[in-house]
């Protein structure tokens, strides 16, 4: 079974990241999203929040699950049975340093680490950006899936 983790912090998710899980679901038997807990981020929206944008926007497929995870990715991996990461790639910057994380997971761990490129209408989105223009009361809304409710 071919079972990937997508691992983000997902704050919030973006029109970036369902491009990238939507595009992969033909690629893995099951995809879990998960939300990382990093200490070094100060997050916006509440993990059950978080959670629940991924959650509303997938209801309808079934090889989408949602999981929290403090740690290592490559730990979590394990703990349920994973054998690849999933990473989307804007530009070069990205794939720099995801190059070197990969090959240090897979040093660690033998996962493999599948990367896939955004497309070119989503390349631009990040969840910082996304972010700014909440805090700053702009519309973001074209950015986000609809299940990205901000009250």
């Amino acid at each position: 079974m071919r079972k990937a983790v997508f691992p983000g912090t997902f704050d919030p998710f973006t029109l970036g990241h369902l491009d990238i899980l939507k595009r992969s679901l033909p690629l893995f038997d099951e995809i879990v999203v998960g939300i990382g807990k990093n200490i070094e981020k100060k997050t916006m929206f509440s993990e059950s929040k978080r959670i629940s944008f991924i959650e509303n926007c997938f209801s309808n497929e079934s090889k989408i699950t949602v999981k929290s995870y403090d740690g290592l990715t490559i730990d979590f991996c394990k703990e349920i049975g994973a054998n690849f990461i999933l990473r989307g790639i804007r530009n070069n910057g990205d794939f720099e340093f995801e190059k070197a994380i990969a090959r240090t997971n897979r040093k660690l761990s033998k996962i493999e680490t599948v990367f896939l490129l955004t497309s070119s209408k989503t390349s631009f989105i990040s969840s910082t950006i996304v972010r700014e223009l909440i805090l700053n009361k702009g519309d973001f809304h074209l950015l986000v899936p609809e299940t990205v409710k901000i009250s």
